[in-house]
């Protein structure tokens, strides 16, 4: 079950998704830590510990529903006209409703942090929390919001890597696995890390577009799809990993430069 891990494309991969997973998982964190803090001192700690675990288990159960439903290739109907011809399977409309809810989610996430911030923060922070038990089930409800889009996140980048139907599915758990764990130990490192580069939260919403376009290629390319006698070809992988790191690189670059312009503008004064 694990020799997807001997190629060296899974691995690009699951370090890209992993990467992806903690950027989009920082709201998740900035929520739970809200949630936790209506609770008494001692409780906090504990709150946000089992809410991020329970998140984990959460995410791997919709993870194998989803998978499930994008294992159905076979076409359950198709539509054949002079101008359109189409093999519409569970695969296909998953993925193109996936891809059309990503560019919904990235570009009124985009528009809520430019436009409207910390909107849902402080309808949040006006909820009353009494015991334990009500916060870890408003955080679960919080996350399973949040996970939808992680969810697609996942499918759009694992999704035909790997000779076998499961290979997907392993990286795209251990991704999860991963990443809950790494917010559950740097979980107030990284929310601190992003309010001060705010840029990377809106780089990795930014990266939402694109995979959601290739989602809706996909559903298109793996329908065989054929609009006025073109075929609609899939988007290689490499291309969407080349963005990304590029995109990075760039962002840390800026990050120096601004750190190093603020550093002589303290030298200067």
């Amino acid at each position: 079950m694990l020799d997807i891990l001997t190629n060296a494309d899974a691995w690009v991969a699951l370090l890209t998704l992993t990467f992806l997973e903690i950027i989009l998982g920082i709201d998740n964190i900035v929520f739970i830590s809200i949630a936790a803090s209506k609770l008494p001192a001692h409780q906090q700690k504990t709150a946000t510990n089992w809410g991020l675990i329970l998140a984990m288990v959460q995410r791997i159960i919709l993870l194998l529903g989803v998978s499930y439903l994008v294992a159905l290739k076979e076409p359950f109907y198709t539509i054949d006209n002079s101008w359109l011809s189409i093999g519409i399977s569970w695969q296909s409309l998953i993925l193109f409703f996936g891809g059309i809810f990503l560019l919904y989610k990235s570009t009124s996430e985009i528009h809520d942090k430019v436009d409207i911030p910390q909107k849902e923060e402080n309808e949040l922070k006006n909820k009353k929390i009494t015991s334990l038990k009500k916060a870890l089930v408003q955080i679960l409800i919080i996350d399973f919001i949040f996970s939808i889009d992680s969810i697609l996140t996942a499918i759009g980048m694992t999704n035909g890597i790997g000779e076998k139907p499961q290979d997907a599915l392993v990286l795209m758990i251990i991704a999860v696995v991963i990443s809950i764990l790494i917010m559950m130990i740097f979980a107030n490192g990284i929310r601190k890390f992003i309010n001060k580069h705010p840029s990377m939260q809106l780089l990795a919403l930014s990266f939402l577009i694109l995979i959601g376009f290739m989602l809706i290629t996909e559903a298109a390319h793996l329908s065989h799809a054929v609009i006025f006698d073109q075929e609609i070809g899939a988007i290689p992988k490499g291309y969407l990993y080349f963005a990304i790191a590029f995109s990075l690189l760039v962002e840390f670059l800026n990050m120096r430069l601004k750190k190093k312009m603020e550093l002589v503008e303290t030298t200067e004064d």
